[in-house]
């Protein structure tokens, strides 16, 4: 299977977008809620349509970008926020993304990525942040298989991954997940070293 951007326009296309709950979800819309500085940059990638998007725009955070390899869910997002700069909806392969951010919110990418591309995942996240920056999301807790997207994984294994180029802040249960994810995500904050 490729996880390309057919893939995921064919996922779109055809509805089969089980992780689509229609809204932000408890543990990043209480991060958002925290946060006062409206002017820093803000992305996220493989946002699909968008929802923890659309709350930031609404709270004030203008300068918040999404990145999705399939043009779908932009185009969903378009429609809900037409007034949007068009700029702010990014139709790109992540990986070949450009720039640096101040806060990466990380809602499901990770785990829909080819489990190959975790290293790579990390190095091109620290690219985008700024020296001050951090990712913040949420991360699958359940073991890590062949089968997927979406794709787990452990503590452990989240660990051994990022530690080496950020500081991990925070890595634990989320206490707050939605009732169809409860157990199975960890709430994480990641700083570049």
């Amino acid at each position: 299977m490729k996880l390309n951007s057919n893939y995921w326009e064919d996922r779109y296309q055809n509805n089969e977008i089980g992780w689509n709950v229609g809204e932000i979800t408890t543990p990043i819309k209480e991060y958002i809620d925290q946060l006062e500085d409206k002017t820093i940059q803000i992305l996220i990638p493989g946002a699909g349509n968008g929802y923890e998007f659309e709350y930031l725009i609404h709270k004030g955070f203008k300068h918040s970008f999404v990145v999705d390899f399939a043009s779908t869910p932009l185009e969903n997002i378009k429609k809900r926020m037409p007034e949007l700069d068009e700029k702010q909806l990014i139709h790109s392969d992540f990986f070949k993304l450009e720039g640096q951010y101040d806060l990466i919110i990380e809602q499901t990418f990770f785990c829909a990525i080819d489990p190959k591309l975790r290293t790579a995942y990390v190095q091109k996240m620290k690219s985008l942040l700024k020296p001050n920056g951090k990712i913040v999301g949420l991360l699958f807790q359940f073991p890590l298989t062949e089968e997927g997207p979406p794709f787990g994984g452990s503590i452990e294994e989240y660990k051994n991954l990022f530690e080496n180029d950020f500081n991990i802040k925070t890595l634990e249960a989320a206490y707050n997940s939605i009732k169809p994810r409860e157990g199975k995500e960890l709430f994480f904050i990641l700083l570049p070293k």
